[in-house]
């Protein structure tokens, strides 16, 4: 387990085992990979980031990992793999995510991207994201770098 604060000063907990801290949490991030590159998705607030969201009533958070990136990138997940799950203790609440890693097969162009501006693809992450203006906060905590590093190391994916 790590642990360690977000850019908001909040308690971070990650693991990667399994499902640590909920069995049904409320929240997803997929980091998604297509043809080589990376796939982020541009929100209207945040910046750039990794598709994620609220896993909705009835709905398992794979599938609702699956729905985000569709909604958020046009993106369809041909394979998904969970990597951990982490906590963050804010001063309202608490939030639970599953984190996962998505082979995405293909991309379509769509009508609307809900909150977002739609796909970005990039060849590479920037060394220095957590001091890059257009990324959003979510890229910008050890949950990225702890599991891009449990990607790279992992033969199974």
């Amino acid at each position: 387990m790590y642990q360690f604060e977000d850019i908001y000063h909040n308690k971070v907990m990650l693991s990667f085992k399994d499902h640590p801290y909920s069995k049904e949490p409320k929240h997803v991030w997929v980091i998604c990979k297509f043809e080589d590159q990376w796939l982020l998705t541009s929100h209207k607030n945040r910046g750039l980031e990794f598709p994620g969201g609220k896993v909705e009533i009835g709905e398992s958070a794979e599938q609702a990992a699956a729905r985000e990136v569709k909604e958020e990138t046009g993106g369809h997940v041909s394979k998904l793999h969970y990597i951990g799950q982490y906590k963050v203790e804010g001063r309202e609440k608490i939030i639970i995510k599953n984190v996962y890693f998505a082979l995405i097969d293909k991309v379509e162009k769509q009508s609307t991207y809900f909150e977002t501006n739609g796909p970005v693809l990039l060849k590479q992450l920037p060394a220095n994201i957590r001091k890059d203006h257009r990324f959003s906060f979510i890229m910008k905590d050890s949950v990225l770098t702890y599991s891009m590093q449990k990607i790279m190391e992992s033969n199974s994916f």
